[in-house]
C-alpha cells in the first residue's frame, strides 16, 4: 500500500488495512520499515493516545484493528478533524 499524506487521502477499508499491517506485519518487513509505518499512523491519525491505541489500549477489547478505526474516527469527529475518503 502506497503511504498517502493526510487520513483523508485514505477510505475506510484502506486505513483499516493500514493498521492490520502494524498489527500483523509481513515477515519480510524491516525494523525501520515497521517503525516508519507506526510513525506514519501517528501522523495520520493525530490522536493524543498514538501507537498507544495498537500496542497499550485503554482496556481489554479496544486493541482489534476496527476498534481502533471506530475509536481514531471518533476522536477525529469530536475534535473537528477531516475524516476519511468516501469509499
Amino acid at each position: 500500500m502506497t503511504q498517502k499524506a493526510t487520513i483523508s487521502e485514505y477510505t475506510e477499508l484502506d486505513f483499516l488495512n493500514f493498521i492490520k499491517s502494524i498489527i500483523n506485519p509481513p515477515d519480510n518487513i524491516s525494523d525501520q520499515e515497521l517503525d516508519a509505518q507506526i510513525m506514519a499512523f501517528k501522523t495520520l491519525s493525530e490522536h493524543p493516545n498514538g501507537s498507544d491505541l495498537i500496542y497499550w489500549p485503554e482496556a481489554d477489547g479496544l486493541d482489534t484493528p476496527e476498534e481502533i478505526l471506530r475509536i481514531i474516527k471518533e476522536w477525529r469527529a469530536a475534535n473537528g478533524k477531516p475524516g476519511f475518503k468516501p469509499e
